[in-house]
Parts: structure tokens; C-alpha cells; sequence
């Protein structure tokens, strides 16, 4: 029988020769991980005074914003492509593509050429994320945390990263190329990667459990369909409730998609569809809340809070991967309810004109989506961690879908600026309701769904094992018949012996047994000047609340 080219040898990695594809691979991820979620976050609203007269402004904020459809279609194609193609190609192929997508940035003068830059992005960045998965999948679990924490941490500071490089800026094509610098150090740790890692010995590649092919290409199917609900919401301006009905219909294709294969598998999928719907909607919104023109301290004074943030979920997410190793039943669903705890202070903290407080909400969202992811991760192979992932990339734009629905509800009808920014709020605190009440919904399906199957699964194996255990009395004379859990005989009768004798080297026994809406423009670091901006408002009253505010 043919071997797979995944499961071909390969020369293994001297010792004295680990450490430096480690490192490179540790400062790869590092690099390319959050140069790949940034971009995400659809700016270009933020510089849209920047933008020609002779444009369709409208026409062009929607075509910048096909590089997240793109990402999520192209994630779990490469994960399929990656039980042929090395990671170490996929990941220099990856960022080839988004050099490319930098240097025709600066070209781009039409709706089209936007178009076709942010797609190469997206397509790049879609090759970037599970390539980076696979290839520190059989290495130190010091790589396998770093991966888990770095993504998370991505994720929570995307939108601020986006809106970095628009500062003071003089043109609207930096939107389109943000950090061409740090892309091409990425490239360059690529190339430095995949030539150490063909002269110094290739490390073993993880292996596809057989029918994990099938379920990532059911992840495209549903993206696919998700892209083109939130195409088609954006391009045809529908009202606020069919929106929010058809992010819930996505968010609930997501789950059902989820709860496909064996236990652990679901348990991971469940995980990765709460922090990907969940995390970047509620970052980005906080982050626009914060600005400097909303009356917030600016990106300046949310630095710090994101530093510790990361460097937090970083080492919890190592420290899980360490010293907890299967310990992923309990400590998934705690690192989920930190996260639920991190949305009930985001609506006591925010909005706050002091930066620092902001580093609790942060920390709790950081620190439990790394330790959930890492603790999940750590139970399942590599294809269910891909197949994971896809949901996860698709569950970042359902959750968009369903904080721009509860944004087009609140704020309609607005008519001052001070209304918006009330209002606007309001929709955060909001959205932090419901990504709350998902999170514990989510808890509490994982929960039901895997004791279930267990249930049924335990039940199985002990009616089995008693059939395998325990033969019908035959002659006595004959002897009793007994067979071990890996079907061979334990003791043979006269009729079993001669069988034996007679037919050696056939068949063993039967018990043989053989993976929105656009927010104000203005500058994001600036200090909110007093008569000039509307004021921060007082904490908004509980959606729940029906008195008059």
C-alpha cells in the first residue's frame, strides 16, 4: 500500500540543531501570526477625508473589506494543502503574498486594484495562519504555547494595530500596506526558516487522521456561504434585524458544524467558534470607544494594557502547555467563563478617559481565550485543531455580522454627535451582553454534548467487552472459550485447536481490532480637547434597564 507523502520519512533533526529551528520558528510566529490577524480590521473609513473625490468611497470601504471572506475561505484550503505541502513552503509562500499585496499597495487607484490587493492579503494571510499551527505542532510545547497565546493576543489588539500607521498620515493607501517593514522581516525569518530547515534536517511532520479532509471542506462550504450573506448585507443596506437573524443563523451553522466528530474534536471546535466569534468583535469595539476623537486617551494610553495583556496570556497559555497537560476538560471552560468575566467589566470600565483600568477587561479576555485555546489544543491531533481553526476565522466574521446588527439598531436615527457616542456605547455594552450569554451557552453545550457522547461511548465499550470477555458455554469436554481484549484466544478447546492446526495464517477472531457600520472620523492618538469633542459619557444604564436614561 502507497504511503501518503505526509507520512514519508524524513531525515531527522540533530540535537545540537533543534534549537535554532526553534528559535526561528519562535520569532516566525511572533512576526507573521499578528502581521497576518491585522488584517482583518477593515480602516479605511478612519481615512476616508484622505480619500479621491472622482472614488466611490462607499464602493471602496466594501472592496478593502474582502480580505477577511478571503482569509476565512483560504484558511482551511491550506490546512487540506498542508497534508502534502510542507508548512515551511506554505509559510514563505504566505508572506510572498503579502510582500506582494505591500508593493501593489502603493499602485492601487481604483475600486478593482483595491480589490485585487486586498484579496493577494487575504489569500496570503489565510496560507500564514495554519501553516504556522502545523509547523510547531511537533515541536516544543514551549512553541505550542507561544503559537496559542500569540494568536490570542492577536486578536485582541488587531483594530489597535491596524489603526496604528493611520496616524497623521497624508495618504489612504497606507491602509493597504501597514507594515511593509515588519513584513519583510517576516519573509526574511521565512526564507531563513526553510533553508535551515533543509540543510540542518526536516522535522517530522504531523500526520492527518483519515476523514479530516472531508470536514475542512465542509469549513469552506459554510464560509463560503457566511462571505456571501456579509457581502450581501453590506452592498444591499438591509435594515438591522435581518442582519442580526442571519449572524445568528451563521453563528448557529458554526456550532452545528462543531459537533461532527469524536469528543475532544467537538470540544476543540466548541472553543475555537466562542474565541473567534467572541474576541476580535469585543476588542475592536472597546478600541474604537477608546479613541482620542471619542473623548477616550487614544492608542497611547491603551498600550500599556495590551503589553500586559499579552505578555500574560503568552505565559499562561505556556505554562498550560507545560505543566497541564490533559487537563483540558476543566481548564477549557474556565479560561472561556475569564473571558465572560472580561465582558461583565467591559460594561462597568468602558468607556474611561484612564487607559490603565482597560488592562483588566484586556487581561481577562487574553488570558482565558490562550489558556482555553492551549488546554483544547493539547487533546486533539492536527486535524482537528485545523478544522478548529477554520470554524475559528469563519466565527470572527459571523461575530462582526452580529455587533454591526446591534450597531445599525442603536443607531439609527441619530442626530448629534454626543447622541452617537452615546449610543455607540451603548452597543458595546450591548454586544458584551450577548458575547457573554454565547460564551456560557457554549460552556454549557461542550459540557452536555461531551458527557453525552461519553455516556454513549462507555456504555458501548462495556457491552463489548462483555460479549468479548464472556463466550457461550460449550461441551464440556470441549472447554470454555475466552478471548482477550485484542481478540486472541486465551484458552482453546479440542475444536479450536484442530481448526488451528488445519488452517494457520488465516483470519484472526472476531475481536480483532486495527483528527458595519463606520465609526467618526478622527485621529486616534490625539488628547480630546474640551469644547472640541464630545465628552465621555456617564457609565450607560443596563440594556436590560427600561428606565429613561
Amino acid at each position: 500500500m502507497a504511503v501518503p507523502p505526509i507520512q514519508r520519512s524524513l531525515r531527522s533533526v540533530a540535537p545540537g540543531n533543534s534549537w535554532l529551528l526553534d528559535t526561528l520558528l519562535g520569532l516566525l510566529v511572533v512576526c507573521a501570526l499578528p502581521l497576518a490577524i491585522t488584517t482583518i480590521p477593515n480602516t479605511l473609513s478612519v481615512v476616508a477625508r484622505l480619500l479621491p473625490a472622482d472614488i466611490d468611497q462607499v464602493g471602496l470601504m466594501r472592496t478593502h473589506g474582502l480580505a477577511l471572506p478571503v482569509l476565512m475561505l483560504a484558511v482551511p484550503l491550506a490546512a487540506v494543502a498542508l497534508r502534502r505541502v510542507p508548512a515551511a513552503h506554505l509559510m514563505l509562500a504566505g508572506l510572498a503574498l503579502v510582500a506582494l499585496s505591500d508593493a501593489a499597495g502603493g499602485y492601487a487607484v481604483s475600486e478593482l486594484l483595491v480589490g485585487v490587493v486586498r484579496v493577494l492579503r487575504g489569500v496570503g494571510c489565510g496560507l500564514l495562519v495554519p501553516a504556522t499551527l502545523v509547523a510547531v505542532w511537533t515541536r516544543t510545547p514551549v512553541l505550542r504555547g507561544l503559537w496559542a497565546g500569540t494568536f490570542s493576543l492577536s486578536l485582541l489588539t488587531a483594530q489597535a494595530l491596524a489603526l496604528w500607521p493611520l496616524d497623521a498620515v497624508s495618504s489612504w493607501k497606507v491602509t493597504l500596506q501597514p507594515y511593509p517593514l515588519v513584513t519583510g522581516v517576516a519573509l526574511g525569518l521565512a526564507a531563513a526558516y526553510l533553508l535551515a530547515w533543509m540543510l540542518l534536517g526536516r522535522p517530522e511532520a504531523p500526520v492527518f487522521a483519515v476523514g479530516e479532509r472531508g470536514r475542512l471542506l465542509l469549513c469552506v462550504v459554510l464560509a463560503l456561504g457566511i462571505a456571501v450573506v456579509a457581502i450581501s448585507t453590506a452592498s444591499a443596506g438591509w435594515r438591522a434585524p435581518p442582519v442580526v437573524l442571519l449572524a445568528a443563523t451563521a453563528v448557529f451553522g458554526l456550532l452545528a458544524l462543531a459537533s461532527i466528530g469524536p469528543v475532544e474534536s467537538r470540544r476543540a471546535a466548541y472553543v475555537l467558534v466562542a474565541v473567534g466569534v467572541v474576541l476580535l468583535p469585543s476588542a475592536a469595539q472597546v478600541t474604537l470607544v477608546e479613541m482620542g476623537g471619542l473623548g477616550g486617551p487614544g492608542l497611547r494610553g491603551l498600550w500599556i494594557p495590551y503589553v500586559v495583556a499579552g505578555v500574560l496570556a503568552i505565559g499562561a497559555a505556556v505554562a498550560v502547555r507545560l505543566f497541564a497537560v490533559g487537563a483540558g476538560r476543566w481548564l477549557a471552560p474556565l479560561g472561556l467563563l475569564s473571558m465572560v468575566v472580561g465582558l461583565c467589566s467591559v460594561r462597568l470600565v468602558v468607556p474611561s478617559a484612564d487607559g490603565m483600568v482597560l488592562a483588566v477587561p484586556f487581561t481577562l479576555l487574553a488570558v482565558g481565550a490562550a489558556v482555553a485555546l492551549t488546554a483544547t489544543l493539547q487533546e486533539v491531533g492536527i486535524g482537528a485543531a485545523a478544522f478548529g481553526l477554520s470554524l475559528c476565522v469563519a466565527g470572527v466574521l459571523a461575530g462582526f455580522l452580529l455587533g454591526t446588527g446591534v450597531q445599525m439598531a442603536l443607531l439609527d436615527g441619530v442626530r448629534s454627535a454626543q447622541e452617537l457616542v452615546d449610543k455607540f456605547v451603548g452597543a458595546l455594552h450591548w454586544w458584551a451582553l450577548i458575547g457573554g450569554f454565547l460564551l456560557v451557552a457554549i460552556i454549557v453545550l461542550a459540557a452536555v454534548l461531551a458527557r453525552r457522547s461519553e455516556g454513549d461511548e462507555g456504555g458501548k465499550q462495556a457491552f463489548e467487552d462483555v460479549l468479548l470477555v464472556t463466550a457461550p458455554q460449550g461441551d464440556p469436554g470441549a472447554g470454555s472459550e475466552a478471548v482477550d481484549c485484542a481478540g486472541e484466544p486465551r484458552k482453546w478447546g479440542d475444536a479450536f485447536a484442530a481448526a488451528d492446526d488445519s488452517g494457520r495464517g488465516g483470519e484472526r477472531g472476531p475481536g480483532a481490532t486495527e483528527g458595519g457600520r463606520s465609526v467618526p472620523n478622527g485621529p486616534a492618538f490625539a488628547e480630546a480637547e474640551e469644547g472640541q469633542v464630545p465628552a465621555v459619557p456617564p457609565q450607560a444604564k443596563s440594556p436590560e434597564d427600561d428606565r429613561a436614561p
